[in-house]
């Protein structure tokens, strides 16, 4: 057979129609990827058209952006006015910072508590000022606590006769803001416990100028040595503290600075400023020696 024959007969093999089952089958498997990408299709479209802009430009502020809700076009809208935030009323000053306004217009402190002193208020002020207190001023107050022991600068002696005469809420005041090389534990110690701190501490100071005729009748006194071998504590616990000489010992203080609650506001008081010291007059200068007479 030529070879012009054969390549005929090919062509024509190759353009006759398959088997019915063999059609059924190839047509199957080329509708299939047709289906698929018209399904792929339709659920694209169906997406593209859910997805609307004004899901991503929401009316919301945004932290320090603008915003076009408002006339001014300030996403930070600024507070009502007279408006207190939820537990920042603080509406007894003398609670919160324990000094008033005098009618000259200066801070003013006193002598008293904005609670009544029961003995809760006082075991609560005593376990706050032997965990905070003590450190520096001992567990008596007398300022020779373990740290100052160990070379730290002297703390103040609440029990001589300047810090008995301050006022209860001075105390409360040093707390919150410190003095001199105390720093503030307003931190560590809420109002309440500021407040409870001066009660104890002006029980403290009681304690130890006390005499038998302040304890109640009825209430049996003991010996502060008695106590000390009963809790098997050593004989010099009950002796009186003598500073080391390890001690830093502190500058003098300048009492024309005043206390700190005390300070003169802006502008000062002039009755408050210290005066300048007045100028001590020169010495006299001494008479020259009489010149020696000739003969």
């Amino acid at each position: 057979m030529a070879r012009d024959q054969r390549s005929e007969i090919r062509g024509q093999k190759a353009t006759e129609a398959p088997c019915p089952i063999l059609a059924t089958s190839y047509c199957r498997k080329g509708r299939r990827p047709q289906k698929f990408a018209a399904l792929f299709g339709l659920s694209a479209l169906l997406l593209i058209a859910g997805c609307r802009q004004d899901m991503q430009d929401q009316p919301k502020l945004i932290p320090q952006r603008g915003s076009n809700l408002f006339a001014d076009h300030r996403g930070a809208r600024p507070q009502v006015v007279n408006t207190v935030a939820r537990g920042q009323l603080k509406e007894d000053s003398y609670f919160y910072t324990g000094v008033t306004e005098a009618a000259n217009g200066y801070r003013e402190e006193h002598d008293e508590l904005p609670f009544p002193a029961t003995i809760d208020v006082l075991k609560r002020g005593q376990e706050r000022f032997n965990i905070y207190c003590s450190p520096c001023h001992s567990r008596v107050g007398n300022g020779l606590g373990e740290i100052v022991m160990r070379g730290y600068k002297p703390a103040a002696n609440l029990h001589d006769q300047v810090r008995v005469s301050q006022p209860l809420s001075h105390y409360f005041y040093v707390m919150t803001h410190g003095y001199g090389a105390m720093p503030d534990y307003a931190a560590q110690l809420t109002p309440a416990d500021r407040w409870a701190v001066a009660a104890y501490i002006r029980a403290l100071q009681l304690s130890q100028a006390a005499k038998e005729s302040d304890v109640p009748s009825g209430v049996e006194v003991k010996n502060l040595k008695d106590v000390a071998g009963s809790d098997n504590l050593p004989a010099s616990f009950a002796e009186p503290w003598s500073l080391p000489a390890t001690a830093v010992q502190p500058y003098a203080h300048d009492w024309k600075q005043g206390w700190p609650a005390n300070a003169p506001a802006n502008p000062a008081d002039p009755n408050q400023i210290a005066k300048p010291a007045a100028a001590k007059p020169a010495p006299a200068a001494a008479p020259a020696p009489a010149a020696a007479k000739q003969e």
